[in-house]
Protein backbone atom coordinates (compact mmCIF):
# COMPACT_ATOMS: atom_id res chain seq x y z
CA UNK A 1 0.00 0.00 0.00
CA UNK A 2 2.83 2.40 0.89
CA UNK A 3 4.47 1.71 -2.48
CA UNK A 4 1.21 2.44 -4.26
CA UNK A 5 0.85 5.78 -2.45
CA UNK A 6 4.45 6.73 -3.30
CA UNK A 7 3.90 5.87 -6.96
CA UNK A 8 0.69 7.90 -7.02
CA UNK A 9 2.43 10.88 -5.38
CA UNK A 10 5.24 10.69 -7.94
CA UNK A 11 2.72 10.64 -10.80
CA UNK A 12 0.87 13.65 -9.39
CA UNK A 13 4.15 15.53 -8.99
CA UNK A 14 5.07 14.73 -12.60
CA UNK A 15 1.70 15.95 -13.87
CA UNK A 16 1.83 19.21 -11.91
CA UNK A 17 5.42 19.74 -13.06
CA UNK A 18 4.36 19.18 -16.66
CA UNK A 19 1.76 21.95 -16.42
CA UNK A 20 4.20 24.30 -14.71
CA UNK A 21 7.04 23.53 -17.12
CA UNK A 22 5.96 22.00 -20.44
CA UNK A 23 9.50 20.93 -21.30
CA UNK A 24 9.85 18.91 -18.06
CA UNK A 25 10.95 15.31 -18.05
CA UNK A 26 9.84 12.53 -15.71
CA UNK A 27 12.04 10.47 -13.42
CA UNK A 28 12.82 8.01 -16.23
CA UNK A 29 14.16 10.85 -18.42
CA UNK A 30 11.17 10.82 -20.77
CA UNK A 31 9.66 14.09 -21.86
CA UNK A 32 6.23 14.56 -20.31
CA UNK A 33 3.25 15.15 -22.58
CA UNK A 34 2.61 18.80 -23.26
CA UNK A 35 -0.77 20.40 -22.98
CA UNK A 36 -2.08 21.04 -26.49
CA UNK A 37 -2.75 24.66 -27.25
CA UNK A 38 -4.18 26.27 -30.34
CA UNK A 39 -1.54 28.00 -32.46
CA UNK A 40 -1.47 31.75 -31.94
CA UNK A 41 -3.05 33.65 -34.78
CA UNK A 42 -0.48 35.74 -36.55
CA UNK A 43 -1.81 39.24 -37.16
CA UNK A 44 0.69 39.84 -39.94
CA UNK A 45 -0.54 39.26 -43.45
CA UNK A 46 1.35 38.31 -46.58
CA UNK A 47 1.22 41.91 -47.73
CA UNK A 48 2.85 43.01 -44.46
CA UNK A 49 5.89 40.90 -45.29
CA UNK A 50 6.43 42.87 -48.50
CA UNK A 51 6.37 46.23 -46.73
CA UNK A 52 9.74 47.91 -46.37
CA UNK A 53 11.20 48.19 -42.92
CA UNK A 54 12.02 51.54 -41.36
CA UNK A 55 15.44 52.94 -42.04
CA UNK A 56 17.43 55.46 -40.06
CA UNK A 57 16.14 58.30 -42.22
CA UNK A 58 12.45 57.56 -41.55
CA UNK A 59 12.71 57.03 -37.81
CA UNK A 60 11.88 60.69 -37.23
CA UNK A 61 8.72 60.16 -39.25
CA UNK A 62 7.30 57.65 -36.74
CA UNK A 63 7.78 59.79 -33.64
CA UNK A 64 4.71 62.02 -34.18
CA UNK A 65 1.87 60.04 -32.61
CA UNK A 66 1.95 57.57 -29.76
CA UNK A 67 2.09 53.97 -30.88
CA UNK A 68 -1.40 52.68 -31.56
CA UNK A 69 -2.96 56.16 -31.78
CA UNK A 70 -4.61 57.01 -35.08
CA UNK A 71 -4.03 60.41 -36.64
CA UNK A 72 -7.19 62.12 -37.89
CA UNK A 73 -6.50 63.51 -41.36
CA UNK A 74 -9.45 65.88 -40.98
CA UNK A 75 -8.04 67.65 -37.92
CA UNK A 76 -4.27 66.99 -37.72
CA UNK A 77 -1.95 69.92 -38.28
CA UNK A 78 0.48 70.05 -41.20
CA UNK A 79 3.31 69.48 -38.75
CA UNK A 80 1.61 66.34 -37.36
CA UNK A 81 0.87 65.01 -40.85
CA UNK A 82 4.51 65.60 -41.82
CA UNK A 83 5.55 63.02 -39.19
CA UNK A 84 3.89 60.22 -41.19
CA UNK A 85 6.23 58.15 -43.39
CA UNK A 86 6.17 59.38 -46.99
CA UNK A 87 4.32 62.59 -46.13
CA UNK A 88 6.50 65.64 -46.41
CA UNK A 89 5.69 69.31 -46.13
CA UNK A 90 4.08 69.54 -49.60
CA UNK A 91 1.84 66.48 -49.11
CA UNK A 92 0.85 67.65 -45.63
CA UNK A 93 -0.24 71.00 -47.10
CA UNK A 94 -2.20 69.21 -49.83
CA UNK A 95 -3.96 67.00 -47.28
CA UNK A 96 -5.01 70.04 -45.23
CA UNK A 97 -6.07 72.00 -48.33
CA UNK A 98 -8.39 69.25 -49.62
CA UNK A 99 -10.31 68.63 -46.37
CA UNK A 100 -12.74 67.29 -45.33
CA UNK A 101 -12.39 63.61 -46.19
CA UNK A 102 -15.26 61.14 -45.88
CA UNK A 103 -12.79 58.26 -45.71
CA UNK A 104 -9.03 57.96 -45.51
CA UNK A 105 -8.94 56.25 -48.91
CA UNK A 106 -9.92 59.58 -50.49
CA UNK A 107 -6.26 60.58 -50.16
CA UNK A 108 -5.57 58.25 -53.09
CA UNK A 109 -8.89 58.80 -54.89
CA UNK A 110 -8.31 62.58 -54.93
CA UNK A 111 -4.69 61.96 -55.97
CA UNK A 112 -3.30 63.71 -52.89
CA UNK A 113 -0.83 60.85 -52.26
CA UNK A 114 0.17 57.80 -54.33
CA UNK A 115 -1.09 54.31 -53.46
CA UNK A 116 2.33 53.19 -52.19
CA UNK A 117 2.50 56.00 -49.63
CA UNK A 118 -1.12 55.32 -48.59
CA UNK A 119 -0.31 51.64 -48.08
CA UNK A 120 2.47 52.67 -45.70
CA UNK A 121 0.27 54.93 -43.55
CA UNK A 122 -3.27 53.52 -43.81
CA UNK A 123 -2.97 51.75 -40.44
CA UNK A 124 -1.88 54.99 -38.76
CA UNK A 125 -4.60 57.34 -39.98
CA UNK A 126 -8.36 57.83 -39.73
CA UNK A 127 -10.87 60.29 -41.21
CA UNK A 128 -13.27 61.20 -38.42
CA UNK A 129 -16.51 62.94 -39.30
CA UNK A 130 -17.74 65.99 -37.37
Amino acid sequence: MKTLLLALAAMLASVSLAFANPSAVDAAGMKLAQKETAPAKDSATKSDAAKPTATKSDTKKTEGAPKGALMDINSASEKELDTLPGIGEARAKAIVKNRPYKGKDELVQKKIIPQGVYDGIKDQIIARQK
